[in-house]
């Protein structure tokens, strides 16, 4: 049975068009309880046609497509392997998409001094001064490394090759992440197998923890250790050495030690 759909007005004989909304809704009440089920329009509905007319299923929503996840390790492995030099090096860690510190970055920071030096310093990220220079150790920190070298009868203009572990600026000079760490790994150590030195220094932790995949420099520091088959010296970073001058007599002993491994 079915009632009609105009605000609950039932289409009976004799009745009013003008029904107020209580009226309108009684006569409503009254049609449900006569077992009134659907509404009904004003122009009839060939039941039969409609039976007839089968409707097309809704086109299914395409598959989502999701991407393997990229392992920015092995991407890193492969870059640093394919390059043939260190201009080629350095071109492919200017493109290497797969880390986000380069999204906030001014400059890529790749090298200073001289290539095929005798001594490779391997700092740990750059600075603002550096981010904004695109050369490693040109802060405050930088002067220091300057003079401490200087000391032992080294500088960047003859004798030595300076680079980082990571060549863009972390946010507000935070410590790289492990991830960060891992995925610029390989390039480090292909920048150390294409300059050729003799001797590396490790300032600070986060390059003992790229080249040894250790950490703790106060207790590593002067002490000699190996990494791409080469002798390597870590050191307290330059920064540490500002803020803590009293450990500058540690150091300028590990300057000695890694002068007399030069004249030996």
């Amino acid at each position: 049975m079915g009632f009609s759909p105009l605000i609950g007005r039932a289409r009976l004989p004799g009745m009013s068009d003008d029904l107020d909304w209580y009226a309108a809704r009684d006569m409503l009440e009254w049609q449900v309880e006569l077992g009134a089920t659907e509404a009904i329009g004003d122009v009839p509905v060939d039941r039969y046609a409609l039976s007839a007319q089968t409707p097309k299923p809704a086109p299914s929503a395409p598959a989502r497509v999701v991407a393997p996840e990229t392992d920015a390790v092995a991407e890193a492995r492969k870059a640093a392997a394919a390059a043939t030099s260190l201009p080629a090096l350095r071109d492919a860690l200017a493109a290497f998409p797969h880390c986000e510190l380069k999204k906030g970055a001014r400059n890529c920071v790749f090298s200073d001094g001289q290539a095929g030096a005798r001594v490779m310093v391997i700092g740990e990220a750059p600075g603002r001064d550096e981010d904004r220079e695109g050369r490693p150790f040109v802060g405050a920190a930088g002067q220091l490394l300057d003079k401490m070298l200087a000391a032992i009868g080294l500088n960047r203009a003859e004798n030595v090759y300076i680079t980082n572990v990571l060549p863009w600026r972390p946010p507000s000079n935070r410590d790289p992440k492990p991830p960060e760490i891992a995925m610029m790994r390989p390039f480090v150590m292909r920048h150390i197998a294409l300059a050729e030195p003799e001797i590396l220094i490790a300032m600070g932790n986060i390059s003992c923890d790229a080249l040894l995949e250790r950490r703790g420099i106060l207790k590593l520091r002067g002490t000699w250790a190996e990494a791409a088959e080469l002798p390597v010296m870590p050191m307290t970073h330059p920064a540490y050495l500002l803020r803590t001058p009293e450990a500058k007599r540690e150091a300028w002993s590990d300057l000695l030690e890694i002068r007399a491994r030069l004249d030996a």
